[in-house]
């Protein structure tokens, strides 16, 4: 069973929605509350110094880390 990329973008025009996510390592916050949505066709590039948590945002849109707290959708699945 395949996936058709477009007909996921088309359902909700944003293929990436990430809500009040959240993650910790121990006592550390790496990620705070951060909310944000991608619609189809934008470019979105992440800045910010060192340690500022671009990566480890990266890993949770991606599934390769889940969050602590808050939930990622990419084309519709979370």
């Amino acid at each position: 069973m395949g996936v058709n990329m477009t007909q996921a973008v088309k359902g909700n025009g944003r293929p990436i929605i990430a809500r009040d996510l959240v993650r910790n390592f121990g006592r550390t916050v790496a990620v705070d509350h951060l909310s944000f949505e991608v619609r189809a066709g934008e470019i979105y590039g992440l800045l910010g110094p060192n340690g500022a948590g671009k990566t480890t945002t990266v890993k949770m849109i991606s599934g390769l880390l889940p969050p602590t707290q808050g939930e990622v959708e990419v084309f519709g699945f979370d």
